[in-house]
C-alpha cells in the first residue's frame, strides 16, 4: 500500500530529503550564530543579564585562548588582562563575580594547559588564576585554591578579596591537619598563614586571624601583628573564645590576651586575666610594670572585688606611704564606708523592721493571725530578715537599740526571746548588721562574751567572723579572738569558733581527708557531715585536673560517703569552667535510678549548675536539663533542682526560672517545696523584685500553719530585700569575666546544707546560712578621687551588648540613662563614663 502523501511520517521523510544542505553553507551558519545570540538575549533578559555581559563572556573566552597560544607575549597580555578583570569585578556578597561565574566551562581546559606549561613567571601567572578560579569550581575536598596558591607567585592576596582569602584559610586549616597527621613540613604554609594574619588584622578581621592561627597552633603569631587599633577587639575575642575551648587550650589563649594587653599596657584588663589565671607572678609582674600610683589604686580595688590576699612588697610599690595605702585597699577597709556612701546618696539609711518586709498587712485575715504569735521559730526567722535586710548599715530595731529605750526592744531583750540554738543565730545576727565595720562590730560584740549561755557566745564567735568577712586587718583580731575558742568541750562554743574562722580565713586539705577516714559509721550519718566534703571540695575551687590525687584518696573512704565525696570534689573542680563534658558526666549520675534515693546524686545535681554557670549558653541549656531531670528525676534530685535553679540564677531573677520555682513551691514533697522557697530568695536576692516578694507574701499567706516552710519563706523575704536592695550575691563580676571563688564557696556551702533542709536550716543548724555572707557585696558602681574621697560623676547606665567581632567601635550598652555615681547596678548592666575627665579620676568597678 502506498504511503499517504498527508500523513506525518510520509512528509517528514519527503521533507528530510528535500532539505539537505551542504554543512559548511555560510548562510546557515550565520542563521545558527543569529538564533544563538537571539537565545543569549532572552536568557540575558530572564536571568538579569545584559549585552555588557555577553561582551565581558566573549572577552573572556578570548582570554582563554589567547592563554593557550604558542606567543609567550600573547599569553603575557592575557593572563594579565584576566588577572585584571577577576581583580576589578564587584559583586554582592550574594552572588558570584561575574567573570568566575563565565570562566567555570574553561577550568578544566585552563588546568590541562598548565601542566603541559614550562616552568616560568607565567606558569606562576597562570596558577594565581587557577588559585582564584577554584574558589567556586574545585571540588569538594580537593584544596585546589591553596595547591595553586603555592606553586604561583608571591604577591599581594589581598588584592583578590577577602572571600578568596577566606576559603585559603580553610583549606590551610583542613592540610595542615592532614600534614601533622603524615609529619610533613609546614614551612611554605606558614609563610602563607603569616601573609593571611597581616591582612586580616589590617581589614578588621581580627576573629578570623584568630581562628586560623588556632588552627594552625602558632597562636604567639599574633602578638607581632596586632597594633593599637585593634589589640581591643582582638583582645575580647580571645577572652570570649577561651570559654568554648578544651583544656590547656583555653589557658594558652588567654595567656596571649594578657601578653597583648600588657604589651599595650591595658594594665587592669591584664590583671583580671591574671587572676582568671589564678597566677600570682602575672599580678606582681602587672605591679612592677605600672609606675602610675593612681593605676595602681585601681589594680588594688579589682583585687580587693575578687577578695583576694596579697601582701604588697617593696618591688611591687616601692614608697612606703603608698604601700600602707594601697594594702588597705586590697584589705577592703574602706568597704563599709563606701558601702554608707551609697546608702545616705541614695537615702535608705532609715532601718528596717522585719514587718516592714512582710507587710502582712496587704494579706488575709488567716495570715496575719497566724504572723501575731510570738512564737521562738517566728523570732528566729525575724532574725534573719532582720540581719539580711540591714546588712551592713550599722543600725537595725531589734539588735543594735539602746538599752535604755522607750520601747523596752534592746538587744538583749530580743536576743532571750529565742531558744537555745536560737540565740546564736540572734547573737551572730549583730556581726551581720555591722558587716564590714571591724573597729565598731567587735566593741559591739564584746559584751556577749561575758555571758554565762554558750549558746551567745558560740553566736558571738560567728558574729566576729561575720564581721571580719573580706576584710583583713593588721592585727588579725578574728584569728586572736577565735582560735582560743577552737579547743573549748561545748561543741556549740566549738562550731561558732570554727565557722567564724572559716568565714574569716581558709583550711587545709589534709586534715579534712583524714577527719574523714577517722569518721565512723553513726558519725557520717550526722547532718553536718556532708560538709566535710564539701570543705575538702573547696580547696580545689576551679583547679580541674589538679584535683585528681586527692579523688584517688577518696576511694579509700566509707561507703557510705564515698560516692558523696567524688561528685562533690568534681562538682567543685570545675565550677565555672563551663566543661561540657563534665555536665554530661553529672547528668548521667543524675539518670541512674535506685530504688533508695542516694545521697550522691544532690551533689551532681548541684554540680551541674557549678560547672555550667560560666556562660550564658551554657547557663541556659543548663536550666533546660535540670527541668528534665524535674520530670524524670527520683525524689532526692526534685530536691536538689530548685537549689541548682537558684544558683543558676542568682541575684539575678530570670522569668522562666521564677515561674518554674514558684510552681515548685506548691508541690506535694515538702523538702522540694522548702527548696523551691530559699531558692526564690536567692534568685531575687538584694533585688527588691516585686514579683518575687508578691509570691512570697502569698506564700506566707498560703503556709502560714507550717511552721517549717513559714520559716523557709521569711528568710526568702529576708534575702529578696537583702541590704535594702543594696547588696548582691552573684559570684561573677568584671562583665561576668571574674568568679570570686571565695563568693561561690560561700553561696555552695549553703545549699549543700540545703540538701538536707529538715535537719540543717529548719534544724538547730540554721545558722550556716550566715555563710552567704561570703557572697555578699554592694552592687554598687562608686567614683572616687586620688585621695580615695567619693567623687559625683556622670556615667551611662544600661544594658551590656555582645561587641565580640564587630568591627570598628559598636556601642558596648543599649537602653541607657545618665546618672551620677555612686550608682546600682542590676544583673546584666553596664556602665560607661559619660565626661572626659578620666585622667583625673580613679574608678571602682565594684560589680560591673
Amino acid at each position: 500500500m502506498a504511503p499517504d502523501p498527508n500523513s506525518a511520517s510520509g512528509s517528514g521523510t519527503k521533507d528530510e530529503a528535500s532539505v539537505k544542505v551542504p554543512a559548511k553553507d555560510p548562510k546557515k551558519k550565520d542563521d545558527k550564530k543569529d538564533e544563538d545570540l537571539v537565545g543569549f538575549f532572552l536568557f540575558c533578559s530572564l536571568f538579569g543579564h545584559s549585552e555588557e555581559d555577553l561582551a565581558l563572556k566573549q572577552q573572556l573566552e578570548l582570554y582563554v585562548e589567547r592563554v593557550q597560544d604558542p606567543d609567550p607575549g600573547l599569553q603575557k597580555v592575557a593572563l594579565e588582562s584576566m588577572r585584571t578583570e577577576i581583580r576589578t569585578s564587584t559583586s554582592s556578597m550574594t552572588s558570584v563575580p561575574k567573570p568566575l561565574k563565565f570562566l567555570r566551562p574553561h577550568y578544566g581546559t585552563l588546568k590541562a594547559y598548565y601542566e603541559t606549561m614550562p616552568d616560568s613567571d607565567l606558569k606562576k601567572y597562570m596558577a594565581d588564576i587557577l588559585s582564584v578560579l577554584a574558589l567556586t569550581m574545585s571540588a569538594e575536598g580537593e584544596r585546589e585554591s591553596l595547591k595553586y596558591r603555592l606553586l604561583g607567585s608571591e604577591g599581594d592576596i589581598g588584592s583578590w578579596g577577602h572571600e578568596y582569602v577566606r576559603n585559603l584559610a580553610g583549606e590551610i586549616a583542613q592540610e595542615y591537619a592532614k600534614r601533622q597527621t603524615d609529619e610533613a613540613s609546614i614551612d611554605d604554609l606558614m609563610e602563607l598563614v603569616q601573609e593571611i594574619v597581616a591582612f586580616h588584622m589590617k581589614h578588621n578581621a581580627e576573629p578570623e586571624a584568630v581562628d586560623l592561627l588556632m588552627e594552625v597552633e602558632d597562636l604567639d603569631l599574633l602578638v607581632e601583628h596586632v597594633d593599637a587599633t585593634n589589640f581591643k577587639r582582638t583582645c575580647l575575642y580571645l577572652t570570649s573564645a577561651a570559654k568554648y575551648l578544651p583544656g590547656p587550650d583555653d589557658m594558652l589563649v588567654l595567656d596571649i590576651a594578657y601578653m597583648i594587653y600588657l604589651k599595650f599596657e591595658e594594665f587592669p584588663n591584664a590583671l583580671q586575666i591574671a587572676l582568671f589565671l589564678d597566677n600570682m607572678q602575672y599580678v606582681k609582674q602587672i605591679f612592677t610594670s605600672c609606675d602610675d600610683l593612681l593605676r595602681k589604686k585601681q589594680f588594688c580595688y579589682i583585687l580587693a572585688r575578687h577578695g583576694i590576699t596579697l601582701e604588697l612588697d617593696d618591688d611591687m610599690v616601692p614608697d612606703d606611704d603608698d604601700r600602707y595605702a594601697l594594702q588597705d585597699i586590697v584589705n577592703n577597709v574602706k568597704l563599709s564606708e563606701g558601702y554608707l556612701t551609697l546608702a545616705r546618696d541614695i537615702e535608705v539609711m532609715e532601718p528596717k523592721s522585719p514587718e516592714d518586709i512582710y507587710k502582712a498587712h496587704l494579706l488575709d485575715g488567716r495570715a496575719s493571725a497566724g504572723a501575731s504569735v510570738d512564737s521562738a521559730r517566728q523570732n528566729l526567722a525575724a532574725t534573719f530578715v532582720n540581719a539580711f535586710v540591714n546588712a551592713g548599715f550599722g543600725q537595725d530595731k531589734l539588735m543594735t537599740v539602746p538599752s535604755d529605750a522607750s520601747s523596752g526592744g534592746s538587744s538583749g531583750n530580743w536576743l532571750f526571746k529565742n531558744k537555745e540554738h536560737g540565740k546564736m543565730s540572734a547573737a551572730a545576727s549583730l556581726g551581720m548588721i555591722l558587716l564590714w565595720d571591724v573597729d565598731s562590730g567587735l566593741a559591739q560584740i564584746d559584751k556577749y562574751f561575758h555571758s554565762t549561755d554558750n549558746h551567745v557566745i558560740a553566736g558571738a564567735l560567728l558574729g566576729v567572723g561575720i564581721v571580719n568577712c573580706g576584710i583583713r586587718n593588721d592585727c588579725d583580731p578574728a584569728l586572736a579572738l577565735l582560735s582560743e575558742y577552737v579547743g573549748r568541750e561545748d561543741a556549740c562554743i566549738r562550731i561558732g569558733a570554727i565557722m567564724g574562722l572559716g568565714i574569716s580565713y581558709a583550711e587545709v586539705a589534709q586534715a579534712i581527708i583524714f577527719a574523714l577516714m577517722d569518721r565512723s559509721e553513726s558519725e557520717l550519718g550526722e547532718p553536718l557531715t556532708r560538709l566535710i566534703p564539701l570543705g575538702l571540695g573547696l580547696l580545689y575551687l576551679g583547679k580541674q585536673e589538679s584535683v585528681e590525687a586527692t579523688a584517688e584518696v577518696s576511694k579509700t573512704f566509707n561507703e557510705k560517703i564515698r560516692k558523696y565525696c567524688d561528685m562533690t570534689l568534681l562538682s567543685c573542680a570545675y565550677a565555672g569552667t563551663g566543661n561540657v563534658l563534665k555536665v554530661q558526666n553529672l547528668l548521667g549520675h543524675c539518670a541512674q535510678h535506685h530504688e533508695k534515693g542516694e545521697a550522691y546524686q544532690g551533689p551532681a545535681v548541684l554540680g551541674i549548675a557549678m560547672v555550667a554557670m560560666a556562660e550564658e549558653l551554657g547557663l541556659e541549656m543548663a536550666i533546660r536539663s535540670l527541668e528534665h531531670l524535674l520530670q524524670y528525676g527520683e525524689q532526692n534530685i526534685r530536691r536538689a533542682v530548685p537549689l541548682a535553679l537558684g544558683l543558676l540564677c542568682i541575684s539575678n531573677p530570670k522569668v522562666n526560672v521564677m515561674d518554674t520555682l514558684s510552681r515548685l513551691s506548691h508541690d506535694t514533697d515538702s523538702e522540694v517545696a522548702m527548696a523551691a522557697v530559699i531558692s526564690l530568695g536567692l534568685i531575687g536576692s538584694g533585688t527588691n523584685n516585686a514579683r518575687i516578694a508578691g509570691m512570697l507574701r502569698n506564700l506566707s499567706s498560703y503556709y502560714y500553719k507550717d511552721a517549717n516552710l513559714l520559716f523557709c519563706v521569711r528568710i526568702a523575704q529576708g534575702l529578696v530585700h537583702m541590704g535594702k536592695g543594696l547588696l548582691t550575691l552573684n559570684p561573677y563580676h568584671s562583665d561576668r569575666f571574674l568568679l570570686s571563688p571565695t563568693a561561690l564557696a560561700g553561696i555552695v556551702t549553703t545549699l549543700f546544707a540545703c540538701l538536707d533542709m529538715k535537719a540543717v536550716i529548719v534544724g538547730k543548724y540554721h545558722y550556716v546560712l550566715y555563710f552567704l555572707v561570703l557572697a555578699m557585696q554592694p552592687r554598687m558602681l562608686l567614683t572616687v578621687d586620688e585621695n580615695l574621697k567619693p567623687l559625683s560623676v556622670p556615667v551611662r547606665v544600661g544594658q551590656a551588648v555582645d561587641v565580640v567581632g564587630q568591627a570598628g567601635r559598636p556601642k558596648t550598652i543599649t537602653g541607657f540613662q545618665t546618672h551620677s555615681t555612686p550608682v546600682l547596678l542590676a544583673a546584666g548592666d553596664r556602665a560607661e563614663l559619660a565626661t572626659e575627665k578620666s585622667d583625673i579620676l580613679l574608678y571602682t568597678f565594684l560589680n560591673i
